[in-house]
């Protein structure tokens, strides 16, 4: 096989494992929560938390986050920990 196959096939193979961490509405949590909370946790940068959470705000979800279950599923422990409604899909 040559190497432009290989990449390829690898390339598929990683796209296939990615999943999204999402993030869902409430009525309890505030925007400085849930913003606080993507910074410390997805370590998104302000503004990137800022847009996630208004996304939150008027569509009912967002997907926070995309990547590898096993880096994913502490991530979405620790918002469920603060009372994020939170799941991997």
């Amino acid at each position: 096989m040559n190497t432009a196959v290989e990449t390829e096939q690898e390339t598929v193979e990683l796209l296939v494992d990615q999943r999204d961490l999402i993030v869902y509405n409430d009525d309890v949590n505030t925007f400085d929560h849930v913003i606080e909370s993507l910074i410390k946790v997805c370590k998104h940068e302000v503004e990137q938390a800022e847009q996630c959470t208004y996304i939150i705000h008027f569509n009912g979800k967002c997907q926070v986050k995309r990547g590898e279950y096993e880096k994913l599923e502490p991530m979405c422990t620790a918002l469920l920990d603060r009372g994020i409604s939170a799941e991997i899909e």
